[in-house]
């Protein structure tokens, strides 16, 4: 047997897990209160991995702590490790049970997008029980709050993995009654514009005033007309006969193909540098949310396919 091979050679599993939380929450009292342990045997343990590595991997700091290069090398490897023994342990005491994956999206992306393609996932994975939460708050990927996220906006979030998934640029709308007084963008000066209002927590998106402006229609008032918090609501107004609503072309593709909305300009199109973003938490993703990952990125690369030939 050799060294590296020698189980003699790996440290407690206590000493990690200790090591883990501290480093994870960049305090002991936290990781005693998370553990269900003394501050002390935590402290114990960590200096016990110490005594294992030959070397400091965690410092006091003013206002807390802080790894060491060593101990920075080491979180993202035990992190990946605990995930990995998880991942067995679900294995080994559930194999028949179904598996809950938590997801968390924006109500418009909900209910245009992903909802109605829920049943394709469910048909192909039976043994996995999706939650959807569908609201604007940020949800703590890299905390395990939410196994899988959806999020408008650049992609710079700290601390997770972010990777675009729909574009979000938008095309007016609207009911195909509405359709033959519209003979150019200068008409839209005698319709309705449905505006979709900008929540605390959205990034901004195209709206009615960057539409006229790119088509340089200055003489349309672009802030009259009714107002809704979310695209899904202007959208529904505008299937209705109301006005015109901007959406993502995503968003409004299943209505477009069947007839149930028009899209009355052939180069309304506005790009925006924003899009709907998959975003996971870094390393190992479980099973469950590599599956979902994986069927998301299927179904939004198929969507854009239809969506092109619109």
């Amino acid at each position: 047997m050799t060294p590296a091979s020698d189980p003699r050679r790996l440290p407690p599993l206590n000493a990690l897990k200790a090591f883990e939380a501290v480093a994870r929450l960049s305090s002991v009292s936290l990781a005693a209160q998370e553990l269900g342990v003394t501050p002390g045997a935590v402290s114990q343990q960590v200096r016990l991995l110490e005594d294992h590595a030959g070397a400091p991997l965690v410092r006091r700091e003013t206002g807390g702590l802080a790894l060491t290069d060593l101990g920075e090398r080491l979180l993202p490897v035990l992190r990946d490790a605990f995930e990995h023994l998880k991942r067995a342990a679900d294995i080994v005491y559930g194999p028949a049970q179904r598996q809950s994956l938590s997801v968390s999206v924006p109500p418009s992306f909900a209910v245009r997008w992903l909802v109605p393609r829920m049943t394709r996932f469910s048909a192909k994975h039976p043994e996995i029980e999706v939650w959807i939460s569908a609201d604007m708050k940020l949800a703590d990927i890299a905390g395990g709050r939410a196994d899988v996220a959806v999020r408008y906006g650049p992609g710079d979030y700290p601390g997770v993995r972010s990777e675009i998934l729909i574009e979000a640029g938008v095309i007016p709308v609207c009911s195909p009654a509405l359709l033959e007084t519209l003979r150019s963008p200068a008409d839209l000066a005698n319709h309705t514009l449905i505006h979709v209002g900008r929540s605390t927590l959205e990034e901004p998106r195209p709206d009615w005033a960057a539409w006229l402006k790119s088509r340089r229609l200055d003489r349309i008032d672009a802030a009259a007309g009714p107002r809704f918090d979310q695209t899904a609501f202007a959208i529904e107004d505008a299937a209705r006969g109301r006005g015109l609503a901007l959406a993502p072309r995503a968003f409004v593709a299943e209505d477009l193909a069947s007839g149930r909305l028009v899209a009355p300009f052939a180069d309304g199109y506005l790009a925006t540098d924003m899009a709907y973003r998959l975003v996971t938490r870094r390393g190992v993703l479980r099973a469950e949310a590599q599956a979902f990952v994986a069927w998301l990125r299927a179904e939004a690369q198929a969507d854009a396919l239809v969506v092109d030939e619109l």
